[in-house]
């Protein structure tokens, strides 16, 4: 039996991972920083070993890692976190994946694109003009150095179950609720949102290919969606009459003098006024076809959790 480690795994796309290679028969080792998290999540799974602690502790991450085959790495720092945190967390993951000889593969998103005005392949060049696209980009270069065997995964905005601190995923847990629901950005300019099971599909799917380590991989959403489409599907799924408001670049600079995340947040506004749109043909023609879960079965599935307490 295959034995793989995801950090980050009480994550939105964490947990996906975690079923995904769980079907694939899997022994999983899940690791994060809440216990509590990880025992409602997995505590049912024979196949799952918890550990729980901080992934900036160098031994207990050796440790975990030993005997591992892939290291998934799923974790979301906070916005606020990044400057002085992403780069140790890389350098701990990479130390730990090349002294138990193990594979990575590495969750990732699209900020070290920068701003792009047509859909790009993996060949764009990068040329990020936020200070997160900058040190998402510091990142890629310091794997591409480590010589450890990896796969790099670019994926757009996710929504799933225990996606928390995605935009989509804020509007549904206001529909959830029945409270009053709000949308970041226009309601009318098309972008990607990834559900997270089809993202862990994908990702585990490269993986377990020999021949994709050492790449970068974009991983594009089941299509470009306009949010007054996706607001009629939660509507048609749901029954959700009450108004679903616009969070401006404004609303957010004003929530940012109290909120650092919100803070943090105003910078990567330029995605929803010319969103970064993935092409994943590379994907189809090596590994095969892309997981594409239609948005209305995706849309209810993500809704079903929170509707049932398991998001």
């Amino acid at each position: 039996m295959k034995k793989a480690l995801v950090l980050g795994a009480s994550g939105g796309m964490g947990y996906a991972l975690v079923r995904e290679l769980i079907q694939r028969d899997f022994s999983v080792t899940v690791f994060a920083l809440s216990k509590e998290k990880l025992n409602k999540l997995f505590s049912r799974y024979s196949e799952v070993t918890i550990v729980h602690g901080d992934a900036f502790n160098q031994k207990l991450l050796a440790q975990i890692s030993e005997n591992q085959d892939i290291i998934f790495h799923a974790i979301n720092l906070p916005y606020g976190d990044w400057q002085d945190k992403l780069l140790p967390l890389t350098e701990n993951i990479l130390q730990a994946t090349k002294k138990n000889n193990a594979k990575l593969a590495i969750v990732d998103n699209i900020y070290a694109y920068g701003k792009h005005m047509e859909a790009i392949k993996e060949t764009a060049i990068k040329h990020p003009h936020t200070k997160k696209g900058k040190l998402r980009l510091q990142v890629e270069k310091l794997i591409m150095k480590s010589n450890v065997p990896y796969v790099l995964a670019h994926f757009p905005d996710f929504f799933g179950p225990y996606a928390e601190n995605t935009q989509l995923n804020f509007t549904l847990q206001s529909v959830a609720a029945n409270k009053r629901a709000w949308f970041i950005g226009s309601h009318h300019i098309e972008r990607e949102h990834l559900f997270t099971f089809d993202g862990a599909k994908a990702l585990v799917n490269l993986s377990l290919q020999d021949k994709s380590y050492g790449e970068h991989w974009n991983i594009p959403a089941t299509r470009p969606i306009e949010g007054v489409e996706l607001i009629k599907l939660i509507r048609d799924l749901t029954g959700y009459e009450k108004n679903v408001g616009t969070v401006t670049t404004n609303m957010l600079r004003l929530l940012g003098i109290f909120n650092q995340q919100m803070r943090e947040f105003i910078e990567m506004q330029y995605l929803n006024q010319h969103p970064v749109i993935l092409i994943g043909e590379k994907y189809e023609e090596r590994i095969g076809a892309l997981p594409r879960t239609p948005y209305k079965k995706a849309l209810e599935l993500t809704l079903n959790a929170y509707q049932n307490g398991t998001a």
